[in-house]
């Protein structure tokens, strides 16, 4: 069965807001540091925004038949979530960002929920909690059987670039 949606981005900005990290035209994004075309309600040049990653972004709150919840929308619920960002084991592997510093315990704890009733491995992300200033490379944690948390951990210490 597909769910119908009929969500739209706005106001919500997260994506271009620097949560995910992004290239725009030659210019980074990342956590402190938003898109420079992101007006923080839109997007300034949104007509001639560029296929990659702009028109190829796919927030999984927006997606036709998406499972998050109606009050999931990244800037209400704290979190962007990324579905299928790759596989493991056959398995599809979903991504959520922070909107803020650490993506807030009753969301996590829902997506937590999900990713074991569902079978689908999580990996997320939040700001060192010893750091003031947000870092460009959140810290990056899995949640899933043992075998795919040390997965994780091998690729993310080989500095593999996952998604």
């Amino acid at each position: 069965m597909t769910l119908k949606t009929n969500r739209v981005c706005q106001p919500c900005t997260a994506c271009c807001d620097g949560w995910v990290q992004i290239k725009v035209k030659g210019c980074e994004a990342y956590p402190g540091r938003p898109c420079p075309h992101s007006t923080g309600s839109g997007c300034d040049d949104y007509h001639n925004r560029p296929v990659d990653p702009c028109r190829k972004f796919e927030c999984a709150w927006v997606k036709e038949g998406s499972y998050l919840p109606d009050d999931f929308r990244p800037d209400q619920c704290g979190a962007l979530v990324i579905d299928n960002v790759l596989q493991w084991q056959g398995m599809d592997v979903d991504l959520a960002v922070p909107v803020g510093r650490e993506i807030p315990l009753e969301t996590l704890n829902w997506l937590k929920s999900y990713a074991e009733q569902k079978m689908r491995p999580l990996i997320y992300q939040q700001q060192p909690a010893n750091r003031r200033k947000l870092v460009k490379n959140p810290l990056t944690l899995a949640h899933g059987p043992p075998a795919f948390q040390e997965w994780l951990q091998q690729k993310l210490e080989s500095g593999e670039k996952l998604w």
